[in-house]
């Protein structure tokens, strides 16, 4: 029987953009979109200046482009600095299986390593695809938070499988590049509990410049230790603790996840879009914020845990922790009557107010939507005010969820307000005129010359 490494290396090699149907590589596109609208929205970040100084320091005879500054570099440290410019600001995508996780993180992968082998805009959505069925597969069949592991190390394979294919290895080749990456790239998931760090925003992005390194060195003939997943001291004995079967891939009749992921309608966790939209829902009841007594918020438990489980949630320190608190991203929407990526920063941060406000919400277990999990995103909200009357929302599918989905004219919109701080308005029309017609473009370079300030 082939390992669980071949046969992400079979898929990763075999599959057909002309095979894609329609809906599935259209979807492919908005997620590229919306990907690089958070990479120009996290430009300016302090994690991002640093990994572009870093990624400066560095030359290379097969150089790779730094998003926006232009800047040329190593395959590898461009797809770190891109990567953390995608993640800067948690606004781009999710899934949620067992696991959880943004697959387009893996996007700054794929995207440097179709510039370096001078592929097409068909080839960058293929290998998306690739990235994405390896991702959410893997998270539809364990769950390894409980191991204290984070999702990172799934995404590194999800960037090794697609950068791989991008780099034209041979299935041989994409198994040992796995091979490499899984040995190699185990993350913890103390990065996203307790005071969130700036790593929160660049392990997956790490994960990926690790994975195209793999993938490099597989190409020149490197192998990996195997079987590392079925092995004695493989992935099953040390991160799953159990063994599982991959599900099938998408294609031939199976569906491709990429369609259950969602797009972030707000720059916080996913767990917390559901929350956010409920207290919008409520707010316009409200004639004085202050005028609320108790908010109580019932929700997934998975959700309560990270982004209510500690005490660091309520007096949030950093943007990094506070887009990923419960109680204050539900402060801020009732305060402001809207989330925008300042709200994460000074003065909001720690406007007295604010903070009092969140003082005042209590995040529980809603058994049902622990029940209706992943499928659902369940949030019930409900506000106590002075004169002890109660306004409530309850939101199952957030605007953005793959049940409720985003609308192409709503993801350029989001993509022009990300945009509109680094590029000028014409050269914003003409990236998204491109982005909208990546299948019939010949050079994924010329798509990140385009980003250039």
């Amino acid at each position: 029987m082939p390992t669980i490494a071949e046969k992400l290396g079979t898929y990763a090699s075999s599959l057909k953009y002309d095979s894609l149907p329609r809906e599935v590589a259209h979807q492919a596109k908005r997620m590229i979109v919306d990907t690089l609208g958070c990479a120009l929205g996290g430009y300016a970040s302090e994690p991002g200046r640093i990994a572009r100084e870093l990624a400066g320091m560095v030359t290379s005879s097969q150089p790779a482009t730094l998003l926006c500054s232009g800047e040329k570099t190593s395959l590898d440290l461009a797809v770190f600095a891109n990567g953390v410019m995608i993640r800067f600001l948690d606004f781009n995508d999710g899934y949620t299986g067992k696991e959880a996780g943004h697959p387009s993180d893996s996007i700054a992968a794929l995207l440097s390593a179709a510039e370096v082998a001078g592929a097409s805009g068909r080839d960058l959505v293929t290998a998306t695809v690739i990235a994405y069925e390896t991702f959410c597969r893997m998270c539809d069949v364990i769950n390894i938070k409980p191991m204290g592991f984070d999702h990172v190390t799934i995404g590194a394979m999800a960037s090794v499988t697609g950068a791989a294919r991008l780099l034209k290895l041979t299935p041989p080749q994409i198994t040992e590049a796995v091979n490499l990456t899984v040995a190699a790239n185990v993350a913890l998931y103390q990065t996203r509990v307790g005071a969130v760090s700036m790593w929160k925003g660049c392990a997956y992005a790490n994960a990926s410049r690790n994975a195209v390194f793999a993938a490099q060195l597989a190409a020149r003939g490197m192998t990996g230790p195997a079987p590392i997943f079925e092995g004695r001291g493989g992935y099953f004995l040390a991160v799953s603790r159990q063994p599982f079967e991959l599900p099938r891939f998408g294609g031939d009749g199976e569906p491709f996840r990429i369609m259950q992921c969602l797009i972030k309608r707000f720059p916080l966790g996913q767990y917390s879009q559901s929350v956010v939209q409920a207290a919008l829902e409520v707010r316009p009841r409200i004639a004085n914020v202050s005028a609320i007594s108790e908010v109580h918020i019932r929700t997934l438990g998975t959700a309560v845990s990270m982004m209510a489980g500690d005490p660091d949630k309520w007096r949030p320190q950093n943007r990094e922790t506070a887009d990923h608190s419960m109680p204050y991203t539900a402060a801020a929407a009732l305060m402001y009557g809207a989330i925008e990526h300042h709200h994460f920063e000074e003065p909001c941060l720690h406007d007295p107010a604010l903070l009092d406000l969140a003082s005042r919400i209590k995040c529980s277990v809603l058994e049902e939507a622990d029940r209706r999990e992943p499928e659902a995103m369940l949030c019930e909200l409900e506000v106590t005010l002075t004169n002890g009357r109660r306004e409530q929302a309850r939101v199952e599918y957030h605007r953005g969820h793959w049940k409720n989905p985003m609308t192409d004219a709503e993801i350029e919109e989001k993509f022009r307000a990300l945009a509109r701080d680094v590029l000028p308005a014409a050269q914003t029309d003409a990236l998204l005129k491109q982005l909208w017609d990546l299948e019939n473009l010949t050079d994924i370079g010329a798509l990140i010359e385009m980003t250039r300030i």
